[in-house]
């Protein structure tokens, strides 16, 4: 059964594109309250690394589902896709519109279309599974093609996350994760969506990111990765690919001199923006695109295009 959000609006963008200062503009003309929607901006550990909202910023308006993980606690898509359509329900009741934002395309899907309706995996199979597949290293992709063969097919097996999700849900259903996918999934909010993609040009969006790295380096990104490091995690885990990361902790270890970690950091970004980028213009086809920067001058237009819609008006 869905959640009734109301009115909503989605903001959708490669890293670097304006997304959060755009979600900031809408949530005060709206009344709006803030939703994170960028799986590495739920960890706790890393404001810097990840380009959280400040402090301040999120003072302004209410942020929700930022930095609520530990970097040793994964979250699915779908996990989260259920706890961001109870957090909108919440804003919806407060007469409030939900603005969910962020870049991780896999989290908008599971959102806005639904999840199969895979049962809960208890969770000491989940933590058996896991230390199973952490113990086999790529081993554990011969378990997958064991457990489920069309799903393994399609899974690096240097995706532990991805193997250790298959396993489970084979093990726990009898019946393999690629199966459960084929069922029609079950949507999770309904209301009137505002659905809007930034893009702007790449050269444009390449230089912004480069300069926004070496921001944060100077902002406490490299303490940040040292706390990481202390904190001696499977590299394996999702936290453990924050951008810029690993080469700021080789150049802790000694292994980079620190300008040889913000390229690589920088590296990074611009690669994982490209692919951010070719996902979105393949797979968010209906939403609307401004090829755009985000800017206080593009205000009026995408204004105008959540009037038109109607989602200024309760």
């Amino acid at each position: 059964m869905s959640v009734d959000v109301g009115r909503a609006v989605l903001i959708a963008g490669p890293t670097a594109s304006g997304k959060s200062a755009l979600a900031l503009a809408l949530a005060e003309r709206l009344g709006g309250e803030i939703v994170n929607a960028d799986s590495m901006q739920l960890y706790r550990e890393m404001r810097v690394l990840t380009a959280r909202p400040s402090a301040a910023e999120e003072a302004l308006f209410p942020h929700h589902l930022y930095g609520v993980q530990a970097a040793a606690a994964p979250l699915s898509a779908g996990r989260w896709a259920v706890r961001a359509a109870q957090v909108m329900g919440e804003i919806a009741g407060r007469g409030h519109v939900p603005i969910v934002v962020g870049g991780t395309g896999l989290y908008f899907r599971a959102l806005v279309e639904g999840l199969a309706p895979i049962p809960a995996i208890p969770a000491e199979l989940r933590r058996a599974v896991r230390e199973e597949v952490a113990a086999a290293g790529e081993g554990a992709h011969a378990l997958l093609a064991a457990a489920d063969p069309a799903l393994a097919a399609t899974i690096r097996p240097s995706d532990r996350q991805r193997i250790a999700r298959g396993i489970e849900v084979a093990r726990a259903t009898g019946r393999p994760l690629s199966e459960w996918q084929q069922v029609p999934p079950e949507p999770l909010i309904g209301g009137r969506f505002a659905k809007i993609v930034l893009m702007p040009d790449r050269e444009v969006l390449r230089a912004r990111a480069d300069a926004r790295f070496e921001r944060m380096v100077a902002e406490g990104a490299l303490a940040e990765a040292a706390a990481m490091a202390a904190l001696d995690l499977d590299p394996a885990l999702p936290a453990m690919k924050a951008l810029g990361l690993r080469p700021l902790m080789a150049h802790l270890a000694g292994a980079l001199l620190i300008e040889e970690a913000i390229a690589a950091g920088q590296a990074e970004t611009r690669a994982y923006a490209k692919r951010q980028e070719t996902w979105m213009r393949t797979q968010m086809i209906a939403w609307t695109t401004f090829f755009t920067q985000y800017s206080e001058s593009v205000n009026a237009e995408i204004f105008s295009f959540i009037d038109d819609l109607g989602l200024t008006r309760s």
